[in-house]
């Protein structure tokens, strides 16, 4: 189902022969599936391409780090294989193996991934922009990339040149995720102490306020807004424990920060009159989706551990896409790619956005069935 989604996600609407051909995979991939089951899965396949016609007023603008950027870092792995591996086949700007959560929001609305931002002048814009940027946060991060203002100014300054109408902007919704990297770079800079992170969760809890008032002020009236993840079950932490546990000292962090975070969208909510900020929770969707992998590997040890990357240097000194002088790959693969949890050490695979996805569900819902 997860490939499926990606796949309509790459549709051309107009064109009924990407939708045979649809059908036509998919009757491959199920090994003889009979002929009116097959016309049974075109049909739902036309269905789905009218119904992103149908819909195609309404628009995603994106805003934030890798977890959600599609494209953006034209110069980094995202661009490098074995990223898209999975998904398109060939990389292409996601920092996964196939879809991430950007993709799956999509899918949701019932349209095509917005297009990244660097393409913006050579592409259809009609489904939204992403603003997104892997390795930027709230603040500026030791990566020399757009923070969230930036990216918002951006938005500005399309407005300002009517790129779209107040209309659609009233019928759009923002996707906003960041902070991650903002606590990898306090993290990783000189002086700075676990015990000064209180302080630091409230300067980005601050900041982020500001960016979503002033999002909102554009005019978007529908806005999800996603909690930090549990940055103490990265791979990249984990390692030191062989895998085995998340880090919960790091996990506290995480704690603090989307308790807060909820807390103070729920204040703007309050304040504006009307539900326009629905948060998203990665915190205990990852977990969630951690735990449900974790009860059937120990049920069946054969699985992969969910807490291990799928791609990985072969040492210390290399990541995964690393390549040496001579071009060859200096790092390995896991078995199965769709059955992990983690690309990599920071990032989800396919399979696990998915997961996430399917437990983010009812919050979505709520974000569209919210009349404002």
């Amino acid at each position: 189902m997860q490939l499926y989604i990606c796949m309509l996600l790459s549709l051309q609407s107009e064109h009924l022969y990407f939708a045979m051909s649809m059908a036509a995979n998919i009757s491959s991939m199920a090994k003889q599936i009979p002929t009116v089951t097959t016309l049974l899965l075109l049909f739902f396949v036309i269905l789905r391409v009218e119904g992103a016609e149908r819909l195609g007023e309404v628009k995603l603008f994106v805003f934030g780090d890798s977890y959600v950027d599609t494209g953006n870092l034209v110069n980094s792995i995202s661009y490098k294989p074995p990223s898209g591996i999975t998904f398109p086949g060939t990389p292409a700007g996601r920092f996964s193996n196939g879809c991430v959560l950007t993709d799956y929001i999509a899918s949701f609305l019932k349209i095509k991934s917005p297009i990244p931002y660097v393409f913006r002048n050579s592409s259809n814009l009609q489904y939204g922009i992403n603003f997104a940027h892997g390795g930027t946060g709230i603040f500026n991060t030791l990566d020399n990339e757009p923070n969230m203002t930036v990216q918002i100014d951006w938005f500005e300054k399309l407005i300002q040149q009517k790129i779209y109408t107040k209309a659609d902007l009233e019928s759009s919704v923002a996707l906003v995720n960041s902070a991650g990297n903002d606590y990898a770079t306090f993290l990783q800079r000189k002086q700075r102490r676990m015990q000064d992170i209180p302080v630091f969760t409230a300067s980005l809890i601050q900041q982020m306020s500001i960016n979503l008032r002033r999002i909102h002020s554009l005019g978007i009236n529908k806005i999800a807004v996603g909690l930090l993840e549990p940055i103490g079950c990265m791979p990249m932490l984990t390692a030191i424990s062989s895998y085995e546990k998340c880090l919960e000292p790091f996990n506290l962090i995480s704690q603090n920060h989307s308790q807060m975070l909820l807390q103070i969208t729920q204040e703007l909510n309050k304040e504006l009159g009307k539900p326009v900020f629905v948060t998203l929770d990665l915190y205990n969707s990852f977990l969630s989706v951690l735990a449900t992998m974790q009860k059937r590997r120990s049920d069946d040890p054969t699985l992969m551990n969910p807490l291990e990357p799928c791609c990985e240097g072969v040492s210390r000194e290399y990541y995964c896409g690393s390549v040496d002088e001579k071009g060859e790959k200096k790092y390995g693969l896991c078995e199965k790619p769709e059955f992990s949890f983690f690309w990599e050490g920071a990032h989800l695979s396919q399979n696990g956005w998915y997961g996430v996805y399917t437990i983010l569900y009812s919050s979505l819902r709520s974000l569209i069935q919210t009349k404002l």
